[in-house]
């Protein structure tokens, strides 16, 4: 079976689908909005949601859309000036995207997360309740980081994280990454115009990582790096994942069409259920556990729960209920799950002359990372 035949097979099972588009795209460098883009991603999308799909649109340019409406051109910014720059930028972000929506009778909305918002239980369920309704009125979410009040130690990545996360939380069929470069190469193309175009990805491996180089977007926080991370995650969740040129125009018409455009990254058979899909990407750990050979092969050959007499150390300070890396004695990560004992409960019993065989994380709340 050839790509396009494998691309036919998939788009008649798409339903709902996330676009991600970066700052790259629909901004010009120091100039705010660049409208031709941004007029002509709008026509596209609403002519998806009028055929019937489900779509979620998230879309990079806060920052660089407050940098241009205040002529705020000093480089670099410090945190409190881009969150400020957000905040203005924001709003005229969604003003524009809602004032083009309504030319064709499409309602939009605005929902800014967090990694905090994804990555504590209910407040997950909260966002994915949300995006449900929305999508069932026929309502086109549009979603960004909500750069305003995030740091450091709260934000994700990139926006192409967040929509593989988006992507994930909805269960969409297809994830459109739109950035200003039209595929995956070999090699940098700005660096070697004569790099070789990759069509298909068949595994995000460290081969494919290797071709991303090390340079971001001029605009963004992303580079290529990114892009195959967010492809990665999305391809483990099952959901196939195209990179395209933003900027050419009825670029989605076009995929659609079938022609020869873009890198496809065809994703692997989800082996995860959604809990421990979340466990294993939307929860940032706070703490470490240190476990013997035992437990080792006991999480890794027997698919058991981690018990108190494997564990050798823990590092941090944690809650109940936290999320926890297990580390083996090599100092590699194995595994992450969410943990029985707050740190201090869980020191008190390693300190003890006796070991109890108490179940410390139980394997329905623990992920093998190389799964």
């Amino acid at each position: 079976m050839d790509r396009q035949a494998r691309l036919k097979k998939v788009l008649k099972k798409v339903k709902r689908m996330v676009v991600k588009v970066g700052s790259a795209v629909i901004t010009k460098q120091d100039e705010g909005l660049n409208y031709e883009v941004l007029e002509n991603l709008v026509y596209q999308l609403q002519k998806k949601v009028k055929e019937g799909y489900k779509v979620a649109l998230v879309s990079s340019g806060a920052i660089a859309c407050g940098r241009a409406k205040l002529k705020f051109y000093k480089k670099p910014l410090a945190l409190c000036e881009k969150q400020a720059l957000a905040s203005i930028g924001q709003a005229a972000l969604i003003q524009a995207y809602e004032n083009l929506f309504n030319q064709y009778g499409i309602f939009v909305s605005q929902i800014l997360l967090t990694a905090e918002d994804l990555s504590l239980r209910e407040r997950y369920l909260n966002a994915k309740k949300t995006f449900e309704t929305l999508l069932k009125w026929g309502i086109l979410p549009i979603v960004n980081e909500n750069d305003t009040v995030t740091t450091e130690g709260i934000r994700f990545s990139d926006n192409d994280i967040l929509s593989a996360l988006v992507a994930g939380t909805i269960e969409a069929d297809l994830l459109v990454i739109l950035s200003d470069i039209d595929a995956l190469y070999k090699e940098d193309p700005r660096e070697n115009p004569q790099a070789e175009k990759i069509s298909e990805v068949f595994r995000v491996d460290e081969t494919i990582f290797k071709m991303a180089g090390k340079k971001p977007g001029s605009l963004g926080r992303g580079g290529m790096y990114s892009k195959l991370l967010a492809a990665k995650m999305a391809n483990s969740m099952g959901i196939p994942v195209v990179l395209l040129s933003g900027k050419e125009p009825f670029i989605l018409e076009k995929f659609w069409e079938g022609q020869e455009i873009g890198t496809i990254f065809w994703p692997e058979e989800r082996k995860l259920s959604m809990r421990k899909l979340w466990i294993k990407y939307y929860i940032k750990p706070e703490g470490r556990i240190y476990i013997d050979e035992g437990a080792e092969k006991a999480l890794l050959e027997k698919g058991k729960s981690l018990l108190l007499p494997g564990i050798q150390k823990i590092e941090g300070e944690f809650p109940k209920g936290a999320c926890i890396e297990c580390v083996n004695q090599q100092g590699e990560i194995i595994a992450k799950g969410l943990i029985t004992f707050s740190s201090y409960d869980l020191q008190n019993l390693l300190s003890s002359d006796e070991r109890p065989n108490k179940e410390v994380i139980h394997r329905d709340n623990l992920v093998i990372l190389s799964s």
